[in-house]
């Protein structure tokens, strides 16, 4: 038997709150391939700002999303990976496409 999810769920919704950001979506999947530079995922998302795509990668990092890595330089480069609490969104990602798809 199935499961019910109740929308009032702080769980649920807590989810719902992440991936109903604009661009969330966009930059987890992303990343989905691997390790990626900040410019690779920006140029990844048409129409994504270099200052939104740096917010929400910190707000993902805090999350525990991502993992932010420093490499040092000259020059200095920043790359960015999902975590395994980030890597688990690949499932909800095809959990959603298949419900849509029966929209």
């Amino acid at each position: 038997m199935a499961k019910t999810v109740d929308c009032r769920c702080k769980s649920f919704q807590r989810a719902i709150d992440v991936l109903g950001r604009p661009w969330t979506a966009t930059i987890l999947t992303a990343l989905a391939s691997g390790e990626k530079h900040f410019c690779e995922i920006g140029a990844s998302a048409p129409g994504l700002g270099d200052k939104i795509l740096s917010a929400r990668l910190k707000d993902l990092e805090a999350r525990g999303l991502v993992v932010r890595r420093v490499e040092p330089g000259p020059p200095v480069r920043v790359a960015y990976d999902l975590s395994a609490k980030g890597r688990a969104f690949g499932n909800v990602a095809q959990a959603i496409e298949r419900w849509g798809r029966e929209l």
